[in-house]
């Protein structure tokens, strides 16, 4: 079962349910996967039906739907538009449980550590790492968090 189709049946047992905000954040979901597969089929929207996402592409959007999430949860923050923080927050939650299991800190610091012991010394700089970095941790660690464990590491 495809993310999509996942996401499809949560949302009818949530309208079932009458789970108001799960409903809305699962079809802004769905309504993200549409505009992604037009996004990649622009010239035909016929065309556009027929193909479907693959799973890589599913989670890459799911993934910048959580992301854009807590953007808003930090900039509501700094506002300090408390009831806007907790709606972000739990439509956060609703999406981030149809993600892989995210690596815990100490993790991720492990394999950048031995990523970045691996490269050449003349080559160890943000650049450097990151671009080594990223391909074996995406989808499994916020890029945020890698990034500034990548310029720790760096630094001492």
């Amino acid at each position: 079962m495809s993310l999509k189709e996942k996401i499809s049946a949560d949302l009818k047992e949530a309208m079932k349910a009458r789970d108001q905000v799960r409903v809305d954040t699962l079809r802004s979901a769905l309504s993200a996967f549409s505009y992604k597969k037009l996004e990649a089929k622009p010239d035909s929207a016929a065309a556009a039906e027929k193909s479907e996402l693959s799973a890589e592409e599913e989670l890459a959007v799911l993934q910048k739907q959580v992301k854009q999430r807590n953007d808003s949860i930090s900039e509501f923050t700094k506002a300090n538009r408390t009831e806007l923080v907790s709606k972000e927050v739990i439509e956060r939650d609703i999406l981030a449980a149809y993600l892989p299991a995210q690596k815990s800190e100490s993790e991720v610091r492990e394999l950048v550590k031995a990523i970045i012991d691996a490269l050449p010394a003349e080559g160890r700089n943000q650049g450097a790492a990151m671009k080594a970095v990223m391909p074996q941790l995406k989808g499994l660690a916020d890029g945020n968090l890698v990034r500034q464990i990548v310029t720790d590491l760096l630094k001492g």
